[in-house]
C-alpha cells in the first residue's frame, strides 16, 4: 500500500501573486511526480465565488495538461461576516452548499469547511453541525466528502474532535471525515516568524509545538479521509527539524492509509522559497516511503 501526493496552492502563496501563474504552479507540482491539487476556493479561483465559463474551461484543460487531478477545495464559513450579528444556520448552508457546488464543478471530491471559531482552542461556531447536516445529502450527490480540519492549537484528544467523531457516528454518514493538519506533530520551534502569522496567534499557540502521539493519529486514522502535510523548513540534507516525518509516514503505512499527503508549507514566504521548500519536502517523504 503507497501513499498518494499532492501540494495545496497555499504552499506558493506570494510567488502565485508575482512569479508564478497557476499553469506554473500546475507544471511545478506535475514535476514533482505529485498527482494531486488543491486549492482555496476564494484565494484561487477568479471570480469566486462564480467564476466565469472560460476560466473553468481552463482550469479542466490544465488538469489534463499536467496529469492533476483536484484532490481537497478550501471552503470558509465566515460566522463572523458581519460585526453586529453571527451568521445564520441558513445562510451557511447556502455559503456551503454554494462551494460544494463550485467544488464539483472543479472536480473535487473533498471540501474543507472552515467555520469561524469561537475560542482560542478552535471551537467553531454552534453552526457547524446544522450547516453540515442539511448539506450532507448535496455532497452524497455529488460524489464529495465534507472534512472538517484538525488544526494547531486544537490536538487529537479534545472535544472539537470528540464532536465530529460524535456525529459521524449519530449520522452514518460516509460523507462527512477528518482533515488532519501535521501542524499539530510538531515538536519544536526551531524556526523564523513570517509576515502571515500576529504576533497573538503566536503567543497564544497556534505555532506552539503540541507534540500530538502517533497513537493519537492511530485512533482516529480510520475517520480521515484527508491530510495535509503542514510544515515549516526542511533543510538542504532533507531534515525536518519540526514534524517527525519518519514516524508520520510509518503510522500512515502501518495502519493502511493509503490517501493523500497535500504540502503545506508554512514558512518563510521569501521569493521561490516556497517552490524548493515543497520540493524538499516530497523528496523527503518519498524517501522515507521507499525505505519502507
Amino acid at each position: 500500500m503507497s501513499l498518494q501526493y499532492g501540494v495545496s496552492l497555499y504552499s506558493y502563496t506570494g510567488d502565485m501573486y508575482t512569479l508564478l501563474t497557476l499553469d506554473d504552479a500546475m507544471a511545478e507540482i506535475a514535476d514533482l511526480g505529485a498527482t494531486g491539487i488543491e486549492i482555496l476556493g476564494e484565494g484561487n479561483v477568479p471570480g469566486y465565488p462564480r467564476p466565469d465559463t472560460a476560466w473553468i474551461d481552463s482550469w479542466h484543460r490544465l488538469l489534463e495538461r499536467h496529469g492533476l487531478t483536484p484532490t481537497n477545495y478550501g471552503s470558509w464559513i465566515d460566522s463572523r461576516m458581519w460585526q453586529h450579528r453571527d451568521l445564520t444556520v441558513d445562510e451557511g448552508v447556502t455559503i456551503l452548499q454554494r462551494d460544494l457546488r463550485l467544488a464539483a464543478t472543479l472536480g473535487f471530491t473533498s471540501v474543507r469547511p472552515k467555520t469561524g471559531v469561537v475560542s482560542l482552542d478552535l471551537k467553531p461556531h454552534p453552526i457547524w453541525d446544522r450547516v453540515v447536516e442539511r448539506s450532507l445529502d448535496l455532497a452524497a450527490d455529488l460524489g464529495i466528502v465534507i472534512c472538517p480540519e484538525i488544526h494547531a492549537p486544537t490536538p487529537i484528544k479534545h472535544e472539537v474532535v470528540d464532536a465530529y467523531l460524535a456525529f459521524i457516528e449519530r449520522t452514518g454518514s460516509p460523507n462527512f471525515r477528518l482533515l488532519i493538519d501535521t501542524g499539530i506533530f510538531q515538536r519544536s520551534a526551531t524556526f523564523a516568524k513570517h509576515a502571515g502569522l500576529s504576533e497573538e496567534a503566536q503567543e497564544e499557540g497556534w505555532r506552539r509545538p503540541l507534540a500530538v502521539p502517533m497513537s493519537d493519529l492511530v485512533d482516529v486514522l480510520p475517520f480521515v479521509h484527508f491530510i495535509q502535510a503542514k510544515f515549516f523548513d526542511v533543510t538542504e540534507d532533507l531534515t525536518d527539524p519540526q514534524i517527525p516525518w519518519a514516524e508520520i509516514v510509518s503510522t500512515l503505512l502501518d495502519n493502511g492509509y493509503a490517501g493523500y499527503l497535500s504540502s503545506e508549507y508554512e514558512g518563510d514566504r521569501d521569493p521561490y522559497r516556497g517552490v524548493e521548500q515543497v520540493r524538499r519536502q516530497h523528496a523527503l517523504l518519498r524517501s522515507l516511503e521507499a525505505g519502507r
